[in-house]
């Protein structure tokens, strides 16, 4: 029985992971695995591959299909999903005449809230829970560039047969995807969501890179002072993460490349439409519903907001 799996965001998480799946699968007759992209992306992976760049080697993978026609990329089996979060909705919604009932979601996205929304699109699907730690990004169309040892994979559900997921997690394993299936996945995806939020938002704000912010005095106090304050948020809404979740989120950054920089910050450098919504105003939302303070992130918020109305 043939298994046909879309990967939606051909950027540093869906063309990375979507290239190893690729390139495992690529004389396979069980998987199918479909890019869907468009434009120069779309033109550059139908003619040359995707090319996946690490510190140590190069790759090529050919999907079995490279479109954004539902047509032509036809019924989905496991669809991951790894655009920006400001464009869940577009995205997935144009793609309703590829999901089928038994279609499974996998949020790959930056936010905490991609789940619920996904499902409010489609209600009678299993939307799986997820995250990554990677740092990559897109060099140029059709090319991915990693940096540093990072590119582990986490995923779970409370409600998804279990046979789906341990069949997905072998998928991974085969393509060597080092991924894991966890049963806490909530605090997980929380864990990972106070790493990203801290760090976007502190690097857009301060407009400096990893290495800049561990050197500096001021700019580490900031940084910190955004974790503490979506950890008391996280605490505040019942999450069992660890007591010691702000040092281990310090120690990840200082394991993380010291010239890299959030996704955010690129987009913010770059003039581009930039994930705000997701990765600051919501956690401000949050503690306004808990009645808390967060006075840092407010600061962030209030001086980034200024960047998308000019």
């Amino acid at each position: 029985m043939l298994t046909r799996i879309g990967i939606l965001g051909m950027g540093g998480v869906g063309g990375y992971f979507g290239g190893l799946l690729a390139k495992a699968y690529a004389e396979s007759d069980q998987f199918e695995i479909v890019f869907i992209a468009r434009g120069e992306t779309q033109k550059a992976i139908a003619a040359s591959g995707l090319k996946i760049i690490t510190d140590d080697k190069e790759i090529i993978a050919f999907p079995s299909v490279v479109s954004n026609d539902p047509l032509t990329i036809g019924k989905l089996d496991y669809l991951i999903c790894s655009t920006k979060t400001y464009d869940i909705e577009e995205s997935l919604l144009s793609l309703e005449k590829c999901i089928t009932k038994n279609t499974i979601f996998l949020p790959l996205y930056n936010g905490v809230d991609a789940t619920e929304r996904i499902s409010t699109l489609y209600p009678d699907n299993e939307v799986l829970q997820g995250c990554v730690y990677i740092v990559s990004m897109i060099e140029s169309a059709g090319v991915i560039k990693k940096m540093g040892p990072y590119e582990k994979l986490y995923f779970g559900s409370d409600t998804a047969p279990i046979g789906r997921l341990k069949a997905l997690q072998t998928i991974f394993k085969n393509a060597s995807v080092e991924s894991y299936l966890v049963d806490n996945i909530v605090e997980t995806v929380w864990e990972k969501f106070i790493f990203i939020s801290a760090l976007a938002s502190a690097t857009s704000y301060l407009n400096q890179n990893i290495g800049e912010i561990i050197n500096s005095n001021s700019s580490r106090a900031v940084y910190v002072e955004l974790l503490n304050e979506i950890t008391m948020l996280a605490a505040v809404k019942g999450l069992n993460l660890p007591n010691d979740i702000v040092m281990q989120t310090i120690h990840k950054l200082e394991k993380t490349p010291k010239d890299a920089t959030s996704s955010m910050h690129r987009d913010v450098l770059a003039g581009r439409k930039f994930e705000l919504a997701s990765l600051t105003e919501f956690v401000v939302n949050e503690g306004l519903k808990y009645e808390m303070e967060l006075p840092t992130y407010k600061m962030v918020l209030d001086k980034l907001s200024k960047k998308i109305n000019t």
